[in-house]
């Protein structure tokens, strides 16, 4: 690990205090300077001590442990002292990606949230804090193991249930079972299936044992989805109950508890009179509402005050300035975390049926396994206009897969935007013109190209495909709604689990440091194991169909890794994989508007930093002064 320089950090510091430096550029110079990304994260969002190291127990010269820094940090909480719980009324949120089910270890929205609590989470600067639990486990504190074989979970004392039942230790335990048993299905199944047991050893301690050494060891516990646990009297103990009930009226430790719930619509919440912190939540009740579109949904917010808060309006920048301009009663916030804009490519057929699917892991794609195809299209992208007319910010562009956290930027790549080269590349590869598409032994450069509706989507499909067609592509756009292009069912083919297209463009979320799970949606596994098609129900991560030995061994490595450099240079190098063979083209760090009523205090929804979430502070959500 790089040793620190503290007076270059200290002096950069000083000039970001100044007003010398912007947060961006702060936050770069520091981690050039030696700083970890966490602690110059922390200095840049108001920490005032410079923490040697981000890994607990670690000094400059070494690092045992890939741990985001475990140091104290509080939750904002700006004017809670004197609330009274419920006091606040109804606060009223707009999703319009209706939500469909409550449950986080299946697929759960959002709304999930509002019911759940994970027992660690990443909070503001990068470091892992206790939520359910006392303590994150350290090497400092005893409770992981030196050689990150195991974790010992120790839940905070006096813990409830919303229905009034205690928190134990065997509801960790029960968690578990019920994750990795195949029969529930579960998408958080690849991450805690990396756990060999977990034992209760008393009513408030569970011992994890993993089957391997885990760098990211953390990462099944961590988060407001993969690091919430069930309770197992919910199950009548049984991980092999599915309780199809319990998707959508499930029971949790958060501030708020279910009242009523219609997928695909909406849902309404009240307070849970047994969370913990006696005066909150401020609000009595959450209106949870999905439907309509990106810009309406703004719309609701910021100029009819009908909505206080408003997810991903998604629309371009021009848009965005006229919703505020008309609009006195909210504001639109933009952020950008570790959420990336990717075309994905399909490395089988999916216009050959064989044994009732197409797509079938084992019939390649007629030219989407030709490299100099694929680098075409690499080529053809304009990420930078994309990036500066749809997202706000041309800066956003990026090469890499991994992106927007410098820890796993890879410094080897970049991207071009160059139709000449483009197009020699294709002529090289015996791609010959025979009018307006080129073609190959009878085979044309034809291609279906999938992506949910939404105006910045639609926006970017069209520039996409008009860069293709002019070097010798044949491009017919598919836009499924989004509540049928992300819903996993085995029977929705329409959906990207099945990616029956030839190409599909979507966002996908960074949650961890060492985004293990991330990175496994390009393994192909011993005999193709995690690659989605019909035997598994199109379930498994893998849903391009791609297969390299190469990266299958540095996925392998990264599982096996016990240091953070280590973990950086494998994360480095599969990335660098990924780009060099354009298996995938990035386009952009995804920006979010989010549109935030006047009603609400600013200060304590704090989620614009990656790795949060949206209502990781949602106990200590208030109003305003002087709002009602």
């Amino acid at each position: 690990m790089t040793a620190h320089n503290t007076s270059s950090i200290t002096d950069l510091h000083n000039r970001f205090l100044a007003g010398a430096l912007d947060r961006r550029r702060f936050i770069a110079a520091a981690t050039a300077a030696g700083a970890s990304l966490a602690a110059a994260t922390f200095l840049a969002d108001g920490g005032n001590t410079f923490a040697a190291d981000a890994t607990p127990g670690a000094s400059p010269e070494a690092s045992p442990a890939a741990s985001p820094a475990t140091g104290a940090a509080t939750r904002p909480a700006f004017g809670t002292e004197n609330q009274q719980r419920g006091a606040g009324g109804q606060l009223r949120i707009i999703w319009w990606q209706a939500p469909t089910v409550l449950a986080p270890h299946a697929a759960g929205d959002s709304a999930a949230n509002m019911v759940f609590e994970p027992l660690l989470a990443y909070f503001p600067g990068g470091s892992i804090q206790p939520v359910l639990l006392e303590q994150t486990p350290s090497l400092e504190n005893g409770l992981l193991a030196d050689d990150l074989s195991t974790a010992t979970l120790k839940l905070r004392p006096g813990l409830l249930w919303s229905d009034g039942e205690p928190v134990t230790a065997n509801d960790i335990v029960f968690t578990w079972q019920w994750i990795v048993n195949p029969s529930n299905t579960s998408t958080s199944y690849d991450v805690w299936n990396t756990i060999a047991s977990i034992e209760a050893v008393d009513d408030l301690t569970a011992v994890v044992t993993y089957k391997q050494p885990l760098v990211n060891w953390f990462d099944p516990f961590t988060g407001n989805s993969l690091g919430v646990i069930y309770p197992a009297h919910a199950f009548n103990n049984d991980p092999a109950n599915r309780n199809d009930a319990f998707l959508t009226a499930p029971i949790g430790t958060g501030p708020f508890k279910v009242e009523s719930f219609t997928p695909n619509d909406q849902g309404t919440f009240v307070v849970n009179d047994n969370y913990r912190e006696p005066n909150k939540p401020f609000f009595s009740g959450v209106l949870f509402k999905g439907g309509g579109d990106a810009v309406s949904a703004g719309r609701s917010v910021v100029q009819t005050g009908e909505f206080d808060f408003a997810w991903n309006v998604q629309a371009e920048p021009a848009v965005i300035h006229d919703l505020e301009a008309n609009g006195d009663k909210g504001r639109i916030v933009q952020t950008s975390g570790a959420t990336l804009e990717v075309i994905y490519l399909n490395f089988s057929d999916p216009n050959k049926e064989v044994d009732g699917q197409r797509s079938e892991k084992n019939t390649p794609h007629p030219f989407l396994t030709d490299p100099s195809v694929r680098q075409a299209i690499n080529l053809a992208i304009q990420r930078d206009k994309i990036a500066s007319e749809f997202y706000g910010d041309g800066d956003l562009a990026t090469a890499n897969i991994l992106s927007g956290a410098d820890f796993f930027e890879s410094p080897n790549t970049s991207w071009a935007y160059d139709l000449d080269k483009a197009n020699q590349v294709l002529d090289d590869g015996g791609w010959a013109r025979n009018g307006d598409v080129r073609e190959k032994d009878g085979v044309q450069l034809s291609i279906t190209y999938a992506a949910s509706v939404n105006q910045v989507r639609q926006k970017t499909q069209a520039v996409v495909k008009q860069d293709l067609e002019s070097i010798g592509f044949k491009v017919e756009l598919v836009q499924p709604d989004s509540t049928i292009f992300f819903d996993s069912s085995a029977g929705n083919d329409q959906n990207l689990n099945h990616f029956y297209w030839d190409i599909a463009m979507w966002s996908a979320d960074i949650s961890s440091l060492i985004p293990v799970n991330r990175l496994k949606v390009w393994y192909a596994g011993p005999n193709g194991e995690n690659i989605s098609h019909r035997a598994n129900n199109w379930q498994k991560a893998n849903v391009q169909r791609y297969q390299s030995d190469e990266y299958d061994a540095l996925y392998e490595q990264l599982l096996g890794a016990t240091t953070e450099d280590e973990a950086q240079r494998i994360l480095i190098a599969m990335n660098d994989h990924l780009i060099d063979n354009a298996v995938v083209v990035p386009i952009a760090i995804r920006s979010f508007y989010t549109a935030i009523g006047n009603r609400l205090r600013y200060e304590n929804l704090d989620f614009e930093h990656p790795f949060v979430g949206y209502f990781w502070n949602l106990a200590n959500w208030n109003l305003a002064d002087g709002q009602s």
